[in-house]
């Protein structure tokens, strides 16, 4: 892949098609900086993406569990291939983010509604190792907006618990 314009702004406009694609396509999901608190958006949209059928895997070094469920520390934990991380962590934290985000594989960073960096720098380098990126959108209101059904769990996914 070839090095982009560091001069330029990089546009996330995402069509609706490219959107569904990537959604209909995931299976597994980690969420960088879920809570175990009810309350945070981080919760309610992992106890979301779990309704529609995906595997939800909590990415934060300061709590053990999430409704009994492992909360994992860092990307390389998780136990197997990531099709999205979904980042609910402030902008500064996003660079650190991408690098895990490269080093396990994952196809896709999902930067939540304000995550974004003022230079561009991470997500930049998500897509120079080939990972798509999709920024300042929230992952739930997307599937929602889009009319994405429940993923239908096929016998040969194995189940994270």
């Amino acid at each position: 892949m070839t090095n982009l314009e560091h001069s330029q702004l990089l546009d996330f406009n995402d069509s609706n098609e490219e959107l569904r694609e990537i959604l209909g396509q995931a299976r597994v999901i980690a969420i960088v900086g879920e809570s175990n608190d009810h309350y945070y958006t981080s919760y309610q949209v992992a106890q979301y993406l779990k309704k529609m059928g995906y595997t939800v895997y909590p990415v934060n070094p300061n709590i053990k569990k999430v409704d009994g469920d492992r909360s994992y520390p860092n990307l390389e934990s998780i136990p197997e291939p990531i099709d999205i991380v979904d980042v609910f962590r402030k902008p500064t934290h996003l660079g650190t983010v991408v690098e895990e985000a490269i080093a396990a594989g994952a196809k896709v960073l999902w930067a939540q509604l304000d995550v974004v960096t003022s230079t561009q720098e991470p997500e930049r380098k998500a897509l120079e190792a080939g990972i798509k990126v999709v920024s300042d959108r929230c992952i739930r209101t997307e599937h929602e907006r889009l009319h994405i059904p429940p993923r239908q769990v096929k016998e040969s996914e194995p189940s994270k618990n």
